[in-house]
């Protein structure tokens, strides 16, 4: 997600360890590093839809009952990193979730510097990242960002066409063990540098794109035109990272049976 303070300590135990779907609202992600308007309290009118957070060790125990109470209805964990990272406090915040009544959903942050695409889905699938078409379980989420280990190699020394191949080769392998594509976590400005602008995942993947500061998450990643899921804050009433579903609820319910 945004790399702020708070995702930094999950990513680097992995160091030193070793969405197009409905709606009518286009957009533009700014960066996905946190800035100081980022870190400042949301002030923009926002659409009223349904709100979600999303979150990672850096919350540790999350009291998901009281998230409920100030209008969560989903929420998506951080589940794995590269090879060799899983959240310690995963299951706890995934069970916790679901039994506070919230629809939930884990994501995976990408690392194309270090194993191909296929591996990492399959790891992440072994570690929480799978998907049952219960209504209640969201589709596996993959992260992909700017390289907050390296500034200088943003794209992860990845071509554009070697990048388009890490990312269908994490969803194909998502898609053979559970039976749904994920959805993309991103930013137009990420994707467009690091992609070269690739319009091939907008018509099988749903977009979750992530744009701070405004009223709506501005212009979209190339090939998008609806995004499914907005991260519009890192801070705000809910744990973590703040979020909306672009539909009702009962289409919330709907994306997650895989309908």
């Amino acid at each position: 997600m945004a790399f702020s303070a708070h995702r930094r300590a999950g990513v680097l135990a992995t160091a030193t360890a070793a969405l197009a779907l409905t709606g009518t609202h286009t957009s533009a992600a700014g960066p996905l590093h946190a800035t100081a308007a980022d870190r400042a309290p949301h002030r923009a009118v926002l659409p009223a839809l349904p709100r979600g957070h999303d979150v990672s060790s850096h919350q540790k125990r999350v009291d998901f009952t009281r998230a409920r109470a100030r209008g969560a209805r989903f929420a998506y964990v951080k589940a794995t990193e590269s090879t060799n990272y899983r959240n310690p406090y995963f299951t706890g915040q995934y069970d916790g979730a679901r039994r506070a009544g919230l629809i939930r959903g884990a994501y995976h942050f990408a690392r194309p510097d270090r194993s191909s695409g296929a591996r990492q889905a399959a790891y992440f699938v072994q570690h929480g990242g799978n998907w049952r078409a219960d209504g209640v379980t969201l589709p596996p989420a993959l992260d992909i960002e700017y390289n907050p280990y390296d500034k200088h190699h943003k794209c992860y020394g990845l071509s554009h066409r070697k990048m388009v191949r890490w990312i269908w080769s994490f969803s194909d392998e998502v898609r053979r063990e559970t039976g749904r594509r994920p959805v993309i976590y991103t930013t137009a400005n990420w994707w467009n540098a690091c992609t070269g602008r690739s319009r091939a995942f907008a018509a099988s993947h749903a977009l979750w794109v992530a744009g701070h500061g405004s009223s709506s998450p501005g212009t979209l990643p190339a090939g998008w035109r609806y995004w499914t899921f907005w991260q519009y804050g890192v801070k705000g009433r809910l744990p973590g990272d703040q979020d909306l579903f672009n539909g009702s609820v009962n289409r919330l319910r709907t994306f997650a049976l895989g309908r």
